[in-house]
C-alpha cells in the first residue's frame, strides 16, 4: 500500500503558463490569506521574512502575474498584505488538488502484466495470477509490459453479490481483516491470494453483516485505477 506524504508539488496552470508550487509556498500563501501579513505569514510558516519575498517573486515571475496587494498603514504605520484575485485562483487550486490527495491518501499496489490492448476500445486487459482487470489504455504501453495498478481504498465498493452496472472490474473474495481506522471500517479481502484493502462506513458495514471469513464481491470502476509502467 501507498500513503501520499509531505513534499507535494502543485501544478498550476494559469493563462497558458505553468507553475510547480511546493508545499512550503502554498503554506505561505495559506497564512498571507488568514493573516494579511507578509510578516507574519512568514513566522508561522518558519521562514525568513527575505526568503517569503523570494518565495512571491518567483511564483510571479513564473506565472508573470501578481499575487499579493500591499497597502501602507496610515501615520500609525502598519499595514496589510492580501491575495490578489489570482493569488485566490492559485490557492484555491492548491486546496483542491489538497483535498483530492486527503480523500484518496491510500492505495492498493497490485503488480500485473498487460494482456491484452484494444486500442479502439481505449481499453487493455491486466492479469496478476487469476485474476483479470478492465483499465483505459495508455499510449506508451504494449501487451507483455510489467505495471503496477493502484486503487484507492475507498474507490472500492463491496456487494454480496455481483450486481448489473456501469462497473466492469468484479473480483470475488473473502474478507480476512476487519478494523476501525478514522470512523471507518478497513477490510482485509483476500482475493486469489492478493489482499485488497477497502474502506466502507460502519453503517455499511453493519447492513452488509460484513464478518471476518464472509464470501464478497469488490468492484471498481476502470477509469478508478491509476497505473505506472516497471
Amino acid at each position: 500500500m501507498t500513503e501520499v506524504t509531505a513534499g507535494v508539488e502543485y501544478k498550476i496552470n494559469l493563462d497558458g503558463k505553468s507553475f510547480l508550487l511546493d508545499d512550503k509556498k502554498f503554506t505561505l500563501l495559506k497564512n498571507i490569506n488568514s493573516s494579511g501579513s507578509i510578516t507574519q505569514a512568514a513566522k508561522i510558516t518558519k521562514v525568513s521574512y527575505r526568503t517569503a519575498l523570494n518565495y512571491i517573486d518567483k511564483i510571479e515571475e513564473g506565472l508573470d502575474i501578481a499575487i499579493v496587494n500591499t497597502s501602507k498603514g496610515g501615520s500609525g504605520g502598519g499595514g496589510s498584505t492580501t491575495l490578489t484575485d489570482e493569488g485566490q485562483a492559485i490557492l484555491k487550486e492548491c486546496k483542491k488538488i489538497n483535498a483530492i490527495m486527503n480523500l484518496h491518501r491510500e492505495v492498493n499496489e497490485i503488480e500485473a502484466n498487460i494482456l491484452e490492448i484494444d486500442k479502439n476500445r481505449g481499453i487493455m486487459k491486466i492479469q496478476m495470477n487469476n485474476i483479470i482487470m478492465t483499465l483505459p489504455v495508455k499510449e506508451d504501453y504494449k501487451v507483455g509490459d510489467r505495471i503496477i495498478a493502484l486503487i484507492s481504498y475507498d474507490n472500492i465498493i463491496v456487494m454480496l453479490k455481483p450486481q448489473e452496472s456501469s462497473i466492469r472490474n468484479v473480483l470475488k473474495g473473502k474478507i480476512t481483516e476487519m478494523k476501525l481506522v478514522n470512523e471507518m471500517i478497513r477490510l482485509v479481502v483476500d482475493v486469489d491470494g492478493i489482499n485488497i484493502y477497502v474502506d466502507i462506513t460502519v453503517s455499511a458495514s453493519k447492513d452488509l453483516k460484513l464478518t471476518i471469513g464472509k464470501p464478497v464481491y469488490i468492484g471498481f470502476k476502470a477509469v478508478s485505477i491509476a497505473t505506472l509502467k516497471i
